[in-house]
């Protein structure tokens, strides 16, 4: 009898698990852009109560390597319960947009040895962007030109390969963001200066990354300072890989990058 409380028990825990998942998945609509023979997955939030006479904010976050695929869904996995809380979406209205980068491929065009551990990443500049990147980059000129967009509001973030991604589209689109975000990313800081005086930006990483070297976030912030920045940084003494759990909890998060408008010179 124990035995099959215990299934019950479990079955009503997985059922009520894989109904909250899919309710929240059904907030980012399924989208495919498509350039000439190539196809972006993306997943879209939509403001509540959604106006098209009134202008919002858009929030393109990148995912990192393990959310790779072609399912439109694993992208999901974190970050975007953040911008799908009631809470966030009355005080945040904004159009949020997942992409995802097929399995094969990077958001940021790197040389990668995973021989070492920390894995080591270099970061060439005037190579040509990724495909995956080059057609987000592709979408948010698309998205930006949308009457319900308000173009001094559009912001990037994203985790670790995504991280690595927000670092180079803010070289590749250096007068776009009003702000960025990166987490357990990396970069090269040569290329702040591109983006170092006009994005703002709050960087993350855990000390105990063994993934990804703090020391490539801290890098980036001795870039962006070398080259006239002011970013945020916040270095979580026991964090490893996963510092993303402790950047989103961060109360200020949303209200500091949504309080980050451009200003029209």
């Amino acid at each position: 009898m124990d035995r099959k409380l215990k299934f019950c028990a479990l079955t009503f825990i997985l059922f009520l698990s894989n109904h909250v998942v899919g309710q929240h998945e059904k907030l980012y609509e399924e989208k495919f852009f498509v350039n000439q023979s190539d196809t972006l997955r993306y997943r879209i939030m939509m403001p509540e109560k959604f106006d098209s006479s009134k202008k919002y904010p858009i929030v393109l976050f990148l995912h990192g390597a393990g959310e790779r695929g072609l399912d439109n869904k694993k992208q999901l996995v974190h970050g975007s319960k953040l911008f799908s809380s009631k809470e966030n979406r009355e005080q945040f209205p904004a159009i949020v947009i997942f992409p995802q980068c097929p399995t094969d491929d990077y958001w940021a065009s790197a040389n990668i040895d995973r021989s070492t551990r920390p894995i080591n990443f270099k970061f060439p500049l005037h190579k040509k962007p990724t495909k995956p990147l080059e057609l987000v980059m592709l979408l948010i000129d698309n998205m930006a030109s949308k009457s319900y967009v308000n173009t001094n509001q559009i912001y990037v973030g994203g985790l670790s390969m995504g991280g690595m991604g927000t670092f180079e589209i803010l070289y590749r689109m250096p007068k776009l963001f009003a702000a960025a975000f990166t987490i357990c990313g990396a970069g090269n800081p040569d290329a702040t200066k591109a983006y170092a005086k006009n994005t703002p930006l709050w960087i993350f990483h855990g000390a105990n990354d063994d993934v990804v070297n703090p020391q490539l976030s801290i890098n980036m912030v001795s870039g962006i300072i070398k080259y006239g920045g002011k970013p945020n940084f916040s270095l979580y003494a026991k964090d490893n890989h996963n510092s993303w759990d402790s950047a989103f909890a961060e109360p200020k998060l949303l209200s500091w990058l949504f309080a980050n408008i451009k200003t029209k010179h």
